[in-house]
């Protein structure tokens, strides 16, 4: 899934300026999972927006509405009265939704409050951790289910480097605690499933061109396709 976290408040308020009707929108799939950018997280927004502006005395008037998802026009239709009354929409969803919201509406004024960080899994309820990088070339078939790509510091992808000890990595902080070695990891895997030949297999270099590193990506299915 998609994650992200909020931005600071002030960085909230410097993107609104003096506009004086303001709605924010949440989405209330990935980003409200990872409890960021739902409906509650939006009415919690709002309600800060409009204590600041009661404080300042601005007059701004400020609104909250949520699409189930951001990312797909089909639901922005179903905001779109509230959207068009507003001089600036405030959007929570991850970065794709807050592009289609200002793509659907241009040139309506659309910002983001929220910084999309990973592709993560919840480890455990309020902690997700990364797992895929989204490169377009996956060779986890390879290493057990194990991305070196996110999961290796270095995103090495013929083994660790020499700075791991005791199964951790070497970039290991003290606001990065414990960081695997995800080469260890794969491994102790590769191991356990009898397949310990992969781990000397050596693999070309990474096909970057795939990711977004070779430009912005499309995925198209002609079969799918309405004609």
């Amino acid at each position: 899934m998609i994650t992200a976290e909020r931005k600071p408040f002030d960085e909230i308020l410097a993107l609104v300026g003096d506009k004086k009707k303001i709605l924010v929108a949440g989405c209330d799939t990935c980003v409200a999972i990872c409890l960021t950018g739902g409906e509650k997280e939006a009415e919690v927004l709002a309600s800060e927006l409009r204590i600041k502006a009661e404080q300042d005395g601005t007059g701004a008037e400020v609104e909250h509405t949520a699409a189930i998802r951001q990312c797909e026009w089909e639901y922005l239709d179903m905001i779109a009265d509230k959207v068009e009354a507003a001089d600036i929409v405030v959007s929570m969803a991850c970065g794709i939704g807050i592009q289609s919201m200002a793509e659907k509406f241009e040139p309506k004024l659309v910002v983001p409050a929220v910084d999309t960080n990973m592709l993560g899994m919840p480890q455990e309820h309020a902690l997700w951790l990364e797992r895929c990088g989204a490169c377009g070339d996956c060779v986890i078939g390879e290493t057990a289910g194990i991305c070196p790509v996110v999961r290796c510091s270095k995103s090495l992808m013929n083994g660790p480097c020499g700075g791991s000890h005791d199964g951790k990595c070497e970039v290991t902080t003290p606001e990065k605690e414990d960081i695997e070695c995800a080469w260890h990891l794969i491994w102790e895997r590769l191991k356990a499933q009898g397949r310990e030949e992969l781990m000397i297999k050596n693999r070309p270099p990474k096909k970057w061109n795939l990711s977004s590193s070779g430009g912005p990506r499309k995925m198209v299915r002609e079969e799918a396709k309405l004609v």
